[in-house]
């Protein structure tokens, strides 16, 4: 049973880290921009009466008026036409692991291939007023936005309202966002603002089981995950709508398997939030948008304003729990996937952080954990390799059994387990430090696969990137040969440190006492061979964490075997 436990876990991540990434996948649609829905059904309705039914799709502009962005860890622009925020570049991260290589871009203006941007703005339901849209150009207070000096963009529409959004950035991916109105007419103006993020796109995935991309939020207090081919499925069969909820504080927006885009309002006002699928020229597009349930009344001579928040960047874990903590915005953590198995990721995640402070190396704060794993596991293990050794002693007997009883199977199981029962031994207690290791083993392979602090984290030697497969390959003499095996199969990459786990695994199976049955003796042989390849296309940080955990697993049972007393020999005729 342990061991189709163990076997069920591998082949499943062994298929969605090492198979289905090979698979064809569909090219990325080319997307112009569209016209969005609103952000409610009553926005949506105001919307409709004062402004019309949504318009065909146009091509937005590629030079805009611009504002630039200069924050310590965030560069780029907001466009002034429309008030997007629409060009975000992160200043520590790049695509590859040389240091030469494109800063990544979180956000981009609706012209280009990839569209993705955030915009703020405002319904009315008072017939007749005229609303900030699309082809609106804000003027900006000041000529860049930076940590220590925040921007105001304005906008009068020329019958006496005056419209403004105040943008702040923090030192880090926090945007505050003030929507205020001033009237300066001479009746009351009823408004309802507004925020969405649009992504007029369908993003390329990893692809995984274990890892949500898409539309994300947590919503009364409850974690909601909407992949964009479900947003497709089931806003097509609801006028675009895929989720909607009215919700009193949480946050929304669209993550990736290292960057998040969410938009986080009014904590303590109530607001209605909609996952939608948009259709837009040769693709599929989404939006995530935010609205507030009750319209301002703005009376003459008065203004009315609305704060709410925009996090565009990485996913650092420590970072989304202190914005969770000082900002009061809950589970903000569950951006990154730590699973069904939280309560244990997230412990995990800190220990290797905390590990990897002391050490300056996670590919050691793995090792580390490791050793501290199995010595909080060592009175057990020290149990299950008295009881192998046992067995090990019992092995000829339980043969010649099986040999005399070869006819009468049911009489060989009912021998067996007297046999153990008379000495004293248990036959699964071996399997018990495998299945201590399996939540271990899973835990950490979601910490090395889904964690931005794991990215592009180096080892030493040829490993520059521990949450990437070995890049060494057997296939192709490593590297003396120029071509790339992989490409023809995915059984054709076998790194380095595959094989070296392949070898620790043969030789802690040799420390144990084959299996009673031949059948499953000869299924063990194959084990590890049948390992080496299904780790081979694993994160290299999984691969080392095996590989050590082996190693020690060959140590501790080989200490703990040698200060067992040998068995006397019974002297012939005794």
């Amino acid at each position: 049973m342990f061991l189709a436990i163990a076997l069920s876990v591998a082949i499943l991540l062994g298929w969605q880290f090492g198979i289905r990434p090979l698979l064809p996948q569909p090219p990325a649609p080319v997307i112009t921009e569209q016209v969005p829905a609103k952000a409610t059904a009553a926005a949506r309705k105001a919307a409709l009466t004062a402004e019309g039914a949504p318009t065909a799709a146009v091509t937005a502009p590629r030079e805009v008026p611009r504002l630039p962005i200069d924050a310590p860890r965030v560069q780029g622009s907001i466009s002034l036409l429309g008030a997007r925020i629409d060009d975000v570049v992160l200043r520590d991260y790049h695509e590859t692991t040389d240091p030469k290589s494109p800063l990544v871009h979180v956000l981009q203006p609706a012209s280009a291939e990839q569209p993705y941007y955030v915009q703020f703005g405002w319904t009315s339901a008072t017939p007749g007023v005229k609303l900030p849209d699309n082809s609106t150009t804000w003027t900006a207070s000041e000529g860049a936005l930076s940590a220590t000096h925040p921007v105001t963009l304005g906008w009068n529409n020329g019958a006496g309202l005056l419209f403004s959004i105040e943008i702040s950035i923090d030192e880090n991916y926090m945007f505050q966002l003030r929507q205020s109105v001033r009237n300066d007419t001479a009746a009351p103006v009823s408004l309802l603002p507004w925020a969405r993020i649009k992504r007029d796109y369908t993003p390329e995935t990893e692809g995984y089981y274990v890892l949500h991309e898409g539309l994300i939020g947590v919503l009364n207090g409850r974690l909601q995950e909407t992949t964009y081919g479900d947003a497709k499925k089931t806003g097509s069969a609801h006028d675009g709508v895929a989720y909607n909820a009215t919700s009193t504080g949480g946050w929304a927006g669209f993550t990736d398997k290292y960057w998040l885009v969410a938009l986080v309002p009014d904590q303590k006002a109530a607001s209605a939030v909609n996952f939608r699928h948009v259709a837009v020229t040769d693709g599929d597009g989404y939006q995530v948008d935010s609205a507030a349930t009750e319209p301002q009344i703005i009376a003459p001579g008065t203004d009315a304003a609305s704060i709410s928040h925009l996090f565009a960047g990485a996913k650092v874990v420590k970072l989304l729990d202190h914005y969770e903590e000082v900002d009061s915005i809950p589970y903000f953590d569950k951006a990154v996937d730590f699973g069904w198995f939280y309560f244990l990721t997230k412990p995990m995640f800190y220990a290797l952080d905390f590990l990897n402070s002391l050490l300056g190396n996670f590919g050691l704060a793995i090792m580390a954990l490791t050793v501290i794993v199995k010595a909080l596991f060592f009175p057990l293990a020290n149990k299950s390799y008295r009881s192998m050794n046992k067995m090990k002693t019992l092995a000829p007997k339980i043969q010649a059994m099986r040999e005399r009883l070869k006819d009468q199977p049911e009489k060989i199981q009912a021998e067996m387990m007297a046999i153990y029962k008379a000495e004293k031994v248990n036959p699964a207690s071996g399997c018990l430090p495998m299945l201590v290791q399996i939540p271990v083993f899973f835990s950490l392979y979601k910490v090395i696969f889904v964690t931005i602090e794991m990215r592009q984290a180096p080892f030493f030697g040829w490993i520059h990137d521990l949450s990437a497969i070995d890049p060494t390959n057997l296939f192709n003499a490593f590297g003396l040969i120029p071509i790339d095996p992989s490409s023809f199969s995915p059984l054709l990459h076998l790194g380095v440190w595959p094989i070296i786990m392949g070898i620790t695994m043969f030789l802690q199976q040799k420390m144990n006492p084959p299996p009673p049955d031949p059948v499953q003796a000869k299924m063990f042989q194959f084990m590890p061979l049948v390992f080496t390849f299904m780790l081979a296309r694993f994160p290299a940080g999984l691969v080392i964490y095996w590989s050590w955990n082996n190693t020690l697993t060959v140590l501790q049972q080989w200490l703990i075997t040698k200060r067992i007393p040998k068995p006397v020999a019974t002297p012939a005729g005794g």
